[in-house]
Formats: structure tokens, sequence, C-alpha cells
């Protein structure tokens, strides 16, 4: 479809016919679309009802980043949906720049407005810029669904001839997907991180968001990198200028704990103890394994391997616990006995250094019973090694 034919679509789903089927299609089942299709086209234009339920569908997709009170409110290109924050992300990013003292910032590369909308929410006045003219629409308009066309103004214009310097702070959120999927390269970004960079230099502050798996090589001398993970999975790292140059720090959503580098050196290898610790995603990425073992009084039970090993179980907000009953060396008839003899039925396999798939493991031992356990496929000093435990709640208890 071109993009006078999307703009023209879109233009006539703000409109009060369209409004009324976006209503109507808010829950809808995707599997009857074609029956609800030909039940709207009698009274409804055709083309206006395929855009409507390729708005619908986006919207329900939306939900899981943005909540369904806003979701369905807000409006989406399929792009958008798949490469905007996370609004808990964008919360918490606004809440940093509301806290350095930012009144102003030029959104670069906005997309659908999600971080926009972040900002603006802190109380942060916003200039979106996006060169897709469809997208840029899309940033109005949700801005206006939202409440919040006060603050955010919206360009449809080439990031790289927008003249920042009005602003307090520049966020540049770069394109890190192609035809291909996902781009690693930082430089194959559109625009590219060296571009984005250049742009954060000339302003008081900036945050670039980036791929989690930058290199850390890759990370500018006088930047802050910060790894942010939301419920357990990383969603991005955020390259920060004007505040702590050279740090690094892992935060973990939706708590907010952060856990700030130290400099401090590997860890020892240790014999595996009573507990096995499993540092989150967003640890790992900043390089931060040794500063959550040093809280937990732990080791490493493989140099190569990001698990801590301790005799203490201590509280953290930076890694998954388990209590350790079983250390065993890979093998599949041991394990699938062993499991037979305990009565397990609900077993969850985690792997670490393995290259046995969970899958695989599952389909072999076939567990049957009333009880649970997991069991960690890794290596213990250089070894393939079965670890067989149960999680530990918060609260201590296995």
């Amino acid at each position: 479809m071109g993009r006078v034919t999307d703009l023209a679509s879109f233009a006539a789903l703000l409109a009060p016919e369209g409004q009324t089927l976006l209503a109507a299609l808010r829950d809808y089942d995707p599997a009857r679309e074609l029956a609800v299709a030909s039940r709207l086209r009698r009274d409804h234009p055709a083309e206006l009802v395929t855009a409507a339920l390729g708005q619908a569908r986006l919207r329900q997709r939306a939900v899981a980043k943005f909540g369904a009170e806003d979701a369905y409110r807000m409006y989406f290109t399929p792009n958008g949906v798949e490469q905007s924050t996370r609004a808990s992300v964008g919360a918490y990013r606004a809440g940093r720049m509301k806290a350095l003292g930012i009144g102003g910032v030029a959104d670069l590369c906005s997309g659908i407005g999600g971080d926009a909308i972040a900002l603006a929410r802190a109380g942060i006045s916003v200039l979106a810029v996006d060169r897709d003219p469809l997208t840029a629409e899309a940033v109005r308009a949700n801005a206006e669904a939202l409440g919040l066309s006060g603050l955010i103004e919206v360009r449809c214009a080439d990031v790289t001839e927008i003249d920042t310097s009005p602003y307090d702070a520049v966020f540049v959120d770069p394109a890190r997907r192609g035809g291909r999927g996902r781009i690693f390269d930082p430089e194959a970004y559109s625009p590219p991180l060296s571009w984005a960079v250049e742009a954060a230099r000339k302003a008081p502050h900036a945050a670039l968001k980036v791929a989690p798996g930058i290199p850390h090589e890759a990370v500018p001398a006088e930047a802050e990198a910060e790894w942010i993970s939301d419920g357990g999975d990383v969603k991005e790292a955020v390259l920060w200028f004007g505040t702590e140059p050279g740090a690094r720090r892992a935060t973990l959503l939706p708590s907010g704990a952060t856990l700030a580098g130290r400099g401090l050196p590997d860890p020892a290898v240790r014999p595996v103890g009573r507990y096995l610790y499993e540092p989150d995603g967003a640890v790992i990425r900043a390089h931060l394994v040794a500063e959550a073992a040093e809280e937990l009084d732990g080791g490493l039970i493989d140099e190569t391997i990001a698990y801590v090993t301790s005799d203490v179980l201590a509280p953290t907000p930076y890694a998954a616990a388990y209590e350790i009953t079983d250390e065993l060396p890979f093998n599949l008839k041991r394990l699938k006995a062993l499991l037979r003899e305990r009565e397990v039925g609900t077993l969850t396999v985690k792997k670490r250094g393995s290259a046995v798939e969970p899958e695989e493991i599952r389909r072999k031992v076939r567990p049957k019973g009333p009880n649970a356990a997991t069991v960690l496929l890794t290596r213990v000093a250089g070894a393939p090694t079965m670890l067989i435990g149960q999680p530990v709640r918060a609260g201590g208890g296995a």
C-alpha cells in the first residue's frame, strides 16, 4: 500500500466513522476476522474496514507494551509496535531525565511516540521528530488521544537536519531493524551510532537507546552505560551523556533496583554450595556479576559461567536463587532415574554453557508425578554438570 493511500486511510480512521469501527473492534477475535470483515463491509467502505481491522490487530499487540488503557486509545504502525519502548522502561528513563532538571527534549527518531509520551507525562516538553509521514501522523494522533498535545510538538523531518540547541537534552532511538531483521552493528543503525554520539555531545544532556548486546568497547568514554531489564527480560541499553562518564550500571524494573559497577575483579571459582544464584540479564550484560557476587559473598562455579554459588541465602534483587540438592555429571539416564524416584512431574530445565536444549531433556526423561524440580545444565570447573534444586521464593522458602 502506498504512503499516500496509508495517510488517507489513517485520516479516515480519525474521522467519526473510523472511530465507531475501532470502538466496535476493540475486543474482536482475530481468528474470526474474515467473518467480521464481511459483516462490517455491508455498512462501511471496504478500505476503511481493512484499515480498522489492521489498527485493531496492532492495538491488541501493543497491550503488552503500553497496557490496555493506553493501547486501545493509541495509533500504531507495524514497525511502531515492534520497535517502540515498553511504557515502564520509557517512564523510568523519563524519570531520570526529570531528576536531572531537564525541561525540554529533542526526541529524534520518535517512532509512534512511546518515549515522547513518557517524557510528556513526566512534565517535559518534547519535540518528536520522525522522517516517515505516517509515523509522524501517528505521534500527533497519540499526543491528542492521550491529552498530551500541549507538551508534544511533532515534526516530520530528517533528524540530521534538526537544530537541537534550544533543548536541554537529546534522546535518540536509532532504527535497529532492517529488511533482514535485527541489526547488530551499531554503525548500521539508522542513523548510525557515531552520528547519534556526535548529536549527544552537542547537548547538555543526552540519552541514546541502543541494543543491549552493544560491545562495551563501542561505548564512548564520556558516556554512562546503563542496561535495563523489565520483569527479568533485558530490554535495552542506554548511553547517558552529562551524568557519570565511564560508569556502568544495571537497572531492574519494576523494582528500580540499580547495581553500579565498582571495577571489581572476576570472582574466584569455588565448589557448588547450597545455593546457586542466576544473575539478572541486565547484570550480566553490564559485566557486573562480580558486584553481585560480592553482595552475596559468593563465587563462580566456573570461570566462564555467570552462575554464582554460596552457602548463605541472602536476599538480593539482582539474582534469582535456587537451593541445590544434587550435583551430578551430565548423564540423562541418571537424571531420568532420579526424577522418577522423586516423582517429579513438573520439570523446569535451564541452561548456561550447555549445548543441550531444555526441550530435548524434557522429551527424553518424560517427567511424571506430583512433585516439581529445576534442573540447571551447565559447567562446573569445566565439566558438563547437572544441578538439581528448587527456586527460592523472595520470602526465603523453596
